[in-house]
This record gives C-alpha cells, sequence and structure tokens, in this order.
C-alpha cells in the first residue's frame, strides 16, 4: 500500500469522527499559534527597536558620564556617582575632535513642562533640551518646517526654539508655527524649526520636546549641575572602533586622568542598548517556547488518547485488513500517517492564527508584515514529531493485534 493510499485511509477516518478530530486539532493549533505568535511578536519587537536606532545613526557613538547609561538587572547594590561631564569639557572634546561626521553636544533642560502660545497649552509632560547645530543630524531627525540652529547660535543662545509636532498641532490650529513666540516653562522662545513626525524612542516622545540651543539650555536648566551628552558621529562603521579609542585618549586628556586609573565616563554604540534590550527578549523568546511546548505536550497526550479508542472502534475492521493480506508494517503506517494528518491540520491552523497575531502586535506598533518561515518550519516539524510520537503507540497496538481475535471483535 502506498503512502498516497495511507493518507487517503486517514482523511477517510478522520471524516467519520470530525468532531474528535476538530477538538484534537484545535488543541494543537493553540500550541503552535502560541509559539508562532509569541515567537513571531519578538521578531517584530526585534526588528521595530533595530530600525529606531538606526535612523539615529548606526555609525556613531556617544560619550556620557558613567553610570548612567542603561543597567538591566543588576546585583542591587547602588551605582557609584561619577563626576558629570561640565559644558566646558564637551565644548572641549568638539573642539580637539577631528572626525569627518562631526561632534554634537546636547543636554536635557527641563522635565514636565508646559508649552504655552495664547490660549493654547499642552499637557506638563513637555521635555526641553538643548542641542547644538549638529542636534538633529546626530539624532536622526528631519524638520517639517523651517530650520535648525547655526554654531553662533548654538554658543550665544538667542531665544528660539525647534518644537516636535505634537506640540505644534496643540498649539497651533492654524498649523502656521513659525515665528510664533511661545513660552516654554518660563521662558519665551521664538519657533524656528518644527520637527517631523517621530514618535516615541525609550519612553521619551521627540513629538513632545522643545529643542532650545546649547548656550540657552545651560542658562534655563534646571539642574544646577548638569550632565552633558556627547554624541561622535563616524562616515563608516569600519572607522568607529578607531575613532573610539582616539576620542578615549581625547577625553581621558580632557578629564585629566592619570595613567592606571579608569574611565570616570562611558563610550556606547549607537546599536548598543538595541542590541542589549534583543539580548534579554532572548528570555522571553524561550518562555514562549515553553508555553507552546508544554500546551503541545497536552495535546499529544489527548491524541494519543483519540488514537487509542480509534483502535479500540476499528479493532474489527483492523482484523479485517490482516485478513486480507495487510502486514503489521501497513496496520502500523496507517495509524502513524493519521495522527500526523490531524497534527498538521492543527499545526497549519496554528501557523496561520500565530502570524495573524504575532503581525496585528507587529501593526499596533507600526512595523511591517512579517512573515517568520524559519518558525513556521519549526511548527510543522513540531507538529510531525508529535504526531509520531502521540501515534507510536496506538499503531505498534493496532500492528500487534490477532486477526481472529479482531475479527470476532464486536
Amino acid at each position: 500500500m502506498t503512502y498516497t493510499e495511507n493518507v487517503r485511509l486517514a482523511m477517510q477516518s478522520i471524516k467519520s469522527n470530525r468532531l474528535r478530530t476538530f477538538l484534537t486539532a484545535l488543541i494543537i493549533a493553540i500550541g503552535i499559534s502560541a509559539l508562532v505568535g509569541i515567537l513571531t511578536t519578538i521578531k517584530a519587537i526585534e526588528r521595530k527597536m533595530t530600525d529606531a536606532f538606526s535612523s539615529m545613526g548606526a555609525n556613531s557613538f556617544t560619550i556620557r558620564n558613567r553610570g548612567t547609561g542603561i543597567r538591566i538587572g543588576g546585583s542591587g547594590e547602588r551605582p557609584k556617582s561619577y563626576k558629570p561631564i561640565r559644558y566646558e569639557d564637551a565644548l572641549k572634546f568638539k573642539e580637539r575632535s577631528n572626525t569627518p561626521g562631526g561632534v554634537s553636544i546636547s543636554v536635557f533642560a527641563s522635565n514636565g513642562a508646559t508649552v504655552k502660545y495664547e490660549q493654547e497649552k499642552t499637557n506638563p509632560n513637555i521635555n526641553i533640551r538643548g542641542i547644538d547645530e549638529n542636534g538633529l543630524a546626530a539624532q536622526g531627525l528631519e524638520l517639517a518646517q523651517g530650520r535648525s540652529f547655526n554654531e553662533a547660535e548654538s554658543l550665544n543662545g538667542p531665544n528660539i526654539c525647534v518644537i516636535g509636532s505634537e506640540i505644534a498641532k496643540t498649539l497651533f490650529k492654524d498649523n502656521v508655527a513659525l515665528d510664533k513666540i511661545i513660552t516654554a516653562g518660563n521662558n519665551r522662545l521664538r519657533v524656528i524649526g518644527v520637527l517631523a513626525a517621530k514618535g516615541s524612542s525609550m519612553g521619551a516622545s521627540i513629538d513632545r520636546a522643545v529643542y532650545v540651543p546649547l548656550f540657552k539650555a545651560k542658562v534655563i536648566n534646571a539642574n544646577s549641575n548638569p550632565s552633558y551628552t556627547i554624541t561622535v558621529m563616524v562616515p563608516s562603521a569600519d572607522l568607529v572602533d578607531n575613532v573610539i579609542g582616539e576620542s578615549t585618549s581625547t577625553f581621558r586628556a580632557i578629564r585629566k586622568l592619570k595613567i592606571g586609573q579608569g574611565d570616570n565616563f562611558e563610550i556606547t554604540k549607537s546599536d548598543a542598548v538595541a542590541q542589549t534590550l534583543i539580548e534579554n527578549l532572548k528570555v522571553v523568546t524561550i518562555g514562549g517556547m515553553a508555553i507552546g511546548i508544554i500546551t503541545l505536550l497536552g495535546a499529544s497526550i489527548a491524541l494519543m488518547n483519540i488514537m487509542l479508542v480509534s483502535v479500540t472502534e476499528r479493532t474489527r475492521e483492523i482484523g479485517i485488513r490482516k485478513a486480507i493480506g495487510a502486514n503489521p508494517s501497513v496496520i502500523r503506517k496507517q495509524f502513524l500517517i493519521e495522527a500526523i494528518v490531524i497534527c498538521l491540520l492543527g499545526g497549519i491552523l496554528g501557523i496561520l492564527l500565530g502570524i495573524a497575531i504575532g503581525n496585528l502586535v507587529s501593526m499596533f506598533m507600526g512595523g511591517g508584515f512579517i512573515i517568520p518561515w524559519l518558525f513556521i518550519m519549526l511548527g510543522l516539524a513540531l507538529c510531525i514529531t508529535v504526531g509520531i510520537l502521540a501515534g507510536y503507540y496506538p499503531a505498534q497496538k493496532a500492528s500487534k493485534l490477532d486477526p481472529v481475535e479482531a475479527l470476532r471483535y464486536e
């Protein structure tokens, strides 16, 4: 008997027990959809994070006060306090740096400010940030209207600003923001530019930010001793490590660190945070796979129970097949293929559900459509494995039935 005939017989048996087969396939579908759905969602999160950080400039790195970077996990010990990067330190580094890509300096000036224009005002959740003439390029930001600051404005700190798109929509119903005078906190500023919509990144919304010249931020800063962030842009990814080495040496000299002393600042590549988060997502991936496998284990037990019931119900049929010449190998293959077909039916349904769930999450996050071919192949392989494991014992039991006793079974 060929495999095609075995599959046809398996489908006939499945049709004769539709409800029971559907419930078993549904359990398998739930396990596969959980597995594929979670893995597809994680893949979408990885892609979204990679895109978000690559838009900030893949060939760049930041120099910031040590201990202010992102920490995930840890022993619970209090972090050591380091001397902040001063405005003068940042300017000296910028003057001494020979990087062709340019250097940008930025600082947080105020958190939770309210921005007003005439009778309109925003919620008190606006960040005021200071940047130099390279600030927008370093953060991968684009202007929808107007212009950014020039070098003279960055150093002199006039009362001008660039605002996020959400602030512009809230304050200016006519969509004309340029040259309008707004109040950000206690500061009157003239709008010279409006940013294109960007969305949130790491919990901070670019669309709800006010950017002022660097020196203006120094004057109005709510923190009396702020730490400035330096972003170094490198023209080529191949040069990043070399420029990091040169920048480390230059900044150690500016900070007057002696040979043998550790750095009191830290350097982070632009994609380092994304890679750290992606690494931590592996734990979630393992958890998702465990959930799917546990569900599949329950489905395999249900499938084995159904196949054992099927062997009992079809004892006389098995006896007839043996009587007309079917050997144990043929009987065993018939029941194994039936179990595998049920698993594959459930698996295909589960894969479709998993892809749909994962892509709904991806679309909600603003990501694109993902077809996880690796996870699809993994799901199908698991279905076949579950079918073999759950169907082998019932198939073996069926193949060992005595044909005489089987024919007498009522």
